[in-house]
């Protein structure tokens, strides 16, 4: 049985119940009185917990990293539509796009095509980057539309002390809403610019007995720009390349559709949860030298089950889980360098890749002698399926298959040790072992010191490792691209000194120094021997700077942020500054309550400087978003308008070498209209 009838299995059982029995009624709804928020102490809002940063619920003053809270009243109030958008309004963040996939940066690490490998997103917990090119995903191939995200932890810094392969900058924690959060059947639709849909239908409760239910499933439809002009491609700007066609212009080729579904079953101790995602993208660069203006696209499909077991026992708390992932891609090339023919008829190149796991984790908690915290922990993962193939459809010729079959297992162990009642050192260690190349160990500390009730003071050092992925070890079609056997893991070095402060009962300031180094960079470059693209170990990379923010929250519901990032990231061997790499950042944040607490204004402005690209920059931008958002109007209901770009600007994301384009020009002013009606 597939993944995807797996889901649907468990949703017509539910489903087949529903409305519930006498004896499984669901608890009576409750809702929270107006004065509630305006009752709470604005600093206890403030210090909201985190789950991600040390695998256990602490307060952001506790936390051993920079850690930043985005809730979903932040997500509906400023018109976020995908994980990428959520993301790219935070300090350190740069996501960027090349109209097929989005990639993250961080704090002046982003270059371009890496398939955001050196970043870990997590669900609950679950890890969602798969294992064939160690992709994580932003855009509407994350497999959780963002109307179920409860909050989203952005934890900076090296986290493999605790998480092993890619928490090399960063590590993002989605956490999903409950099914009491909705208690009964909510829908969502929008519809705005390019002829761009989105639909909603989602179930949740909690039953007398404790059964908490979360059935939902999500659609995207957009036709994208249909008109994108690439000067590259205008045979009038460039006479005699067979690949100019068009006048540069590509035609109905940014579309792009999508399905997901999420189910979360929780019974006391015990939690199921699975999502799927299936995306597929018109692709109207033409990377990798396709014909210009042909129907190019990718489809990615990701999904995963996942029981967990938690408990807390008289002495020792225990979490056990057990998991299985799936990742299919697959993309048709067409190819300009194989047509023959008069006129010269394209030749259709199939490449796809295929990813299934197995594993399985196992954690204790326990505190010792009142002044310790220990988590020790192990996970193992086979890698039962990872599987490349290419080849052209008509004539048929087989250029690449292959399979490997690989395993990695990892235990970990981290002490947060209360060493006076202001001072606390969390400490941790990671040993990982790989069957593609053996051993790595991973330590992170963190002295926190809280000299005053307001202010917190951490100093912060990690490493972490990124391995090899199956594609940069094994891929070789021999006529592009080779494979390296012998590359070793990328490895991040990290010096932080971060202050916290609490200004009166409304605001905090965040100050914090960054110094972070890689050794062993994995690089594509083209072998001289035989003009073959193949990856290798570079000397690495550096990145000096400061960041300060300064966020507020008001008790009638006022509230934002404003961040300014300073980064000088640059190669080490060269000095010279990295590929897209923004010096200046600045974001700010805001929303406004228009009306009592039932209409407010969220508005969002980024500013980055310039940035270097393969052969010039990018120049500066600011882009602007505003959002208003409703609420309460009518039980139930909620309305938003939201203006993308606001200002329309011009403005472009680099190219990466996989692109003939040295810029990527980028939407310019858009809408949507969205409602959602709770039951």
């Amino acid at each position: 049985m597939s993944l995807k009838n797996v889901f649907w299995a468990v949703t017509f059982v539910f489903l087949a119940v529903w409305p519930p029995t006498a004896s499984m009624a669901a608890e009576p709804p409750y809702s929270a009185p107006d004065s509630v928020l305006s009752e709470m102490n604005i600093e206890n809002l403030l210090n909201v917990t985190v789950y991600g940063a040390s695998k256990f619920e602490q307060s952001l003053s506790e936390a051993p990293s920079s850690v930043t809270i985005v809730t979903s009243d932040e997500i509906k109030k400023y018109g976020y539509r995908t994980l990428g958008e959520i993301l790219q309004a935070q300090r350190s963040l740069l996501i960027s796009s090349d109209r097929n996939y989005s990639y993250s940066g961080v704090r002046g690490f982003s270059r371009t095509g890496d398939y955001s490998s050196r970043v870990l997103i997590l669900i609950d917990g679950h890890r969602t980057n798969e294992n064939v090119f160690d992709s994580g995903f932003y855009g509407y191939e994350f497999p959780l539309d963002v109307d179920l995200i409860e909050r989203v932890e952005i934890i900076r810094g090296p986290a493999s002390s605790l998480y092993g392969n890619n928490a090399f900058f960063s590590t993002i924690n989605v956490v999903t809403r409950r099914g009491s959060d909705l208690k009964g059947v909510e829908i969502a639709g929008d519809g705005g610019s390019m002829n761009s849909y989105n639909g909603r239908l989602s179930y949740g409760n909690r039953y007398k007995n404790g059964l908490e239910v979360l059935l939902s499933g999500s659609i995207h439809d957009s036709d994208g720009d249909k008109s994108l002009y690439y000067p590259e491609f205008d045979q009038r700007l460039n006479p005699g390349d067979p690949s100019a066609t068009n006048n540069g212009i590509a035609h109905n080729l940014d579309y792009e559709r999508s399905h997901s579904f999420f189910t979360r079953l929780s019974l006391h101790d015990l939690t199921l949860e699975g999502a799927y995602v299936d995306r597929k993208k018109g692709v109207p660069t033409a990377p990798y030298g396709a014909a210009f203006d042909t129907d190019m696209f990718t489809v990615d499909k990701r999904g995963f089950v996942d029981l967990k077991y938690e408990h807390a026992y008289p002495q020792v708390g225990v979490m056990a889980r057990i998991f299985y992932d799936h990742y299919d891609y697959h993309s048709p090339f067409p190819s300009n360098a194989a047509a023959t023919g008069d006129p010269p008829a394209l030749v259709i190149n199939w490449d796809s890749a295929k990813n299934d796991w197995l594993g399985t984790e196992l954690q204790f908690t326990k505190v010792l002698f009142d002044r310790h915290r220990v988590i020790a922990g192990g996970e193992y993962v086979y890698n039962m399926v990872q599987a490349f193939e290419n080849h052209d459809i008509d004539p048929f010729q087989q250029y690449l298959d292959v399979n490997k079959t690989t395993s990695k297992s990892g235990l970990y162990l981290q002490d947060e040790f209360t060493i006076l009642k202001n001072l606390t050192l969390n400490a941790g260690i990671r040993y990982d072992h790989f069957s593609t190349f053996g051993d790595t160990f991973s330590p992170r500390a963190t002295l926190i010191y809280t000299p005053f009730k307001k202010t917190t003071v951490k100093l912060i050092y990690g490493e972490a490792f990124r391995a090899p992925n199956n594609y940069e070890l094994y891929y070789d079609d021999t006529i592009f691209q080779k494979g390296n056997k012998n590359l070793k893991p990328e490895k991040v070095r990290t010096y932080e000194a971060v202050i916290e402060q609490m200004i009166g009962e409304n605001l905090r300031l965040s100050v914090d120094g960054f110094y972070t180094e890689t050794e062993n960079h994995i690089v594509q470059e083209r072998d001289p021997a035989d003009d073959l693209l193949v990856f290798n170990n570079v000397e690495g990379e550096k990145s000096t700077g400061g960041e300060v923010e300064l966020e507020g929250k008001w008790q009638n519901g006022l509230q934002g942020r404003v961040s300014y990032c300073y980064q000088d990231a640059r190669e080490k061997k060269t000095n010279e500054w990295l590929l897209n790499s923004p010096q200046h950042v600045v974001k700010f944040n805001l929303i406004v309550p228009l009306y009592r607490d039932k209409l407010f204004a969220g508005t969002e402005v980024r500013y980055l400087s310039e940035r270097r690209t393969k052969n010039s920059s990018t120049g500066g931008f600011a882009v602007a978003n505003l959002t208003l958002f409703s609420q309460r109007l009518l039980p139930g209901l909620e309305l938003s308008g939201s203006i993308y770009n606001l200002f329309d600007i011009n403005w472009n994301e680099p190219g990466s070498a996989d692109h003939l384009q040295e810029l990527i020009p980028m939407d310019g002013r858009t809408f949507r209209v969205k409602m959602t009606y709770k039951f």
